[in-house]
């Protein structure tokens, strides 16, 4: 994107990487700037002579390094005591499986043999289509708790839950 259009105005799209993970991205975020013609020296200078420019810049970095790293998501998972769902984030839909308990005695988080406790989990089973953007609508859902996982609780659940 051109200093022009930058100047125009960016917000965005997802949020800002945190001072951490623009370290983790240091490299990229200097492929970053030497893609778009702007020096070492001139980063440093438009932070302090131009920051709403250099700002707009790290908003687009930030949408950049996100969108990359949503569009590699296949499994989501949120867990609390009486509540797990495990999420597997296919092109066009999800798929989810869930379990839930009343009893305040049962700790879902913790290790805990399903079939030992099938009178007080409840599962629940579906698949839901994107309707925003696939990843516009992962990025919310982690906004909301869900943490980005490797799929062993999605595909326990899913054995756990076949008869």
């Amino acid at each position: 994107m051109s200093r022009e259009k930058l100047a125009l105005g960016y917000m965005a799209k997802y949020r800002l990487l945190t001072e951490g993970e623009l370290e983790e991205f240091k490299d990229e975020f200097v492929k970053y700037l030497v893609v778009n013609g702007i020096t070492a020296e001139e980063w440093e200078r438009m932070k302090v002579e131009d920051n709403d420019t250099a700002e707009k810049i790290f908003n687009l970095f930030s949408d950049v390094i996100l969108e990359g790293v949503l569009r590699n998501v296949q499994f989501l998972e949120l867990r609390s005591k009486s509540y797990i769902q495990a999420v597997q984030c296919l092109k066009d839909k999800m798929i989810m499986v869930a379990v839930s308990s009343d009893d305040p005695n049962l700790d879902l988080t913790a290790q805990v043999n399903m079939k030992d406790h099938l009178d007080s989990i409840k599962i629940h089973k579906g698949e839901k289509a994107y309707k925003e953007s696939r990843e516009e609508e992962l990025f919310e859902m982690t906004t909301k708790g869900f943490q980005i996982s490797q799929g062993e609780l999605f595909k326990a659940l899913i054995l756990a839950t076949v008869d």
